[in-house]
């Protein structure tokens, strides 16, 4: 069993992060997986939700991510997500305010979305 994976993530409009991993945590429709070198190989629907990667280093990656899918075969692990953002990336104060708007409009969506971005940015401190 190799020791570690290839991850690659992007969105529609860019590639976000790349490089050697030993655990990925990620939600897809079927509930939270995580993929670690030798898994079996799958396909699976990304559902909004914060990934989380070790690298090799033993550093933490922390993403919001916004469906897409997940796929996974010999050691190479691809998150193909429609929007997906690195925590550090995320600007706190305007996601809090999103957060508001979304829950005065009682648009779900969009509030899943502000929180999804706020738990990446929490998980990453």
């Amino acid at each position: 069993m190799a020791a570690e994976l290839q991850v690659e993530m992007v969105a529609a409009d860019r590639s976000v992060w790349s490089g050697a991993a030993t655990l990925v945590i990620a939600r897809t429709t079927s509930g939270d997986i995580g993929v670690m070198p030798g898994h079996q190989p799958l396909l699976g629907v990304l559902e909004s939700g914060p990934v989380t990667i070790r690298s090799v280093d033993g550093g933490t990656v922390l993403a919001a991510v916004h469906g897409g899918f997940i796929s996974f075969a010999d050691d190479k692990l691809s998150l193909l997500a429609e929007v997906a953002e690195l925590s550090d990336e995320i600007d706190v104060k305007r996601a809090e305010r999103a957060l508001e708007r979304a829950k005065a409009a009682a648009d779900a969506a969009a509030e899943r979305r502000a929180d999804v971005r706020l738990r990446a940015v929490a998980g990453a401190h």
